[in-house]
């Protein structure tokens, strides 16, 4: 049963790590292998020895870290989330904010920009028009073309996309905590918030903890779809993460040293999962893989 996903496994993330011979080549694109140079390390070196593509590097690895470590820090919100969406009693109201909230998870962020370019552009966008109409301010600002302040923008689309589809999981480990727990509480006259500090949070512990450590191993993997949607000229410096950096630069035609950062970040990932998975085992007693 489980053979067809070992193969399309092995098919989509082993496979690949061939192309990672790219990076020993002078390569470009158009051009069969066999016929291009072979230039060893020469792009791993370029990393050091070239200042403008350490610069480079350090930059997006900075927008990285900090758009993971933004996401770490508030990966509380989806466990707080689905807590105060079990506690709501009114069964209908409870399906339709959870309905709500889990389909923005299936839009694409391309509409997602559109919904913000709605809201924040700066000709029409129906934020600058209120405040441009209630005095507060006397011309548009151009909030999607700002290079100032980006991180935390990013994090909040993120979670409104994302938050009722992440809070899914916690749902279903709140499901799995044993019913006794919360009546042998009630009859000892423990309130809701009693109930919910000394039975559900110590029940969604574990779970939490997984993802988290999960999180720490994938520090710099930030995807590319929100990125590429939301960045321009303007906030690049800021935006560009190391997904999104290795795009650019492979489409920019330096295909072999977009192979050795995604090597590298590759590398840093596997690297980042075993630590997390040894920190597991020391702090918690279990690991994660």
């Amino acid at each position: 049963m489980a053979l067809p996903f070992l193969v399309v496994t092995f098919v989509f993330f082993y496979l690949p790590i061939y192309g990672w011979i790219y990076a020993f080549y002078d390569y470009f694109p158009g051009i069969p292998l066999a016929q291009t140079e072979f230039v060893g390390f020469k792009w791993f070196k370029s990393i050091a020895s070239n200042p403008i593509q350490t610069e480079e590097v350090i930059r997006v690895m900075k927008n990285t870290i900090a758009m993971s470590g933004l996401g770490i820090v508030t990966s509380f919100f989806p466990i707080v989330f689905a807590i105060l969406l079990t506690e709501v009693r009114t069964g209908w109201y409870r399906r339709i904010v959870q309905t709500l909230t889990t389909i923005p998870n299936f839009i694409s962020w391309i509409l997602v920009y559109a919904i913000a370019f709605v809201l924040f552009s700066v000709d029409g966008g129906l934020v600058n028009t209120l405040l441009v109409k209630m005095g507060f301010i006397e011309q548009g600002i151009n909030f999607l073309a700002s290079g100032n302040n980006v991180w935390l923008p990013m994090i909040l689309w993120y979670w409104w996309k994302s938050l009722g589809w992440s809070a899914i999981i916690y749902l279903a480990a709140i499901t799995g905590i044993d019913q006794e727990l919360y009546e042998a509480a009630e009859v000892d006259g423990a309130s809701r918030f009693r109930k919910i500090w000394h039975i559900t949070v110590p029940g969604l512990i574990p779970t939490f903890f997984v993802l988290l450590l999960l999180s720490i191993g994938n520090l710099v993997n930030n995807g590319i779809e929100q990125y590429f949607a939301f960045q321009n000229a303007m906030n690049k410096d800021t935006i560009e993460v190391l997904d999104l950096y290795v795009y650019n630069i492979a489409f920019a035609n330096n295909f072999p040293f977009a192979t050795v950062v995604s090597m590298l970040k590759s590398i840093i990932s596997v690297t980042l999962l075993f630590l997390a998975n040894r920190l597991s085992k020391r702090v918690r007693g279990e690991s994660i893989i």
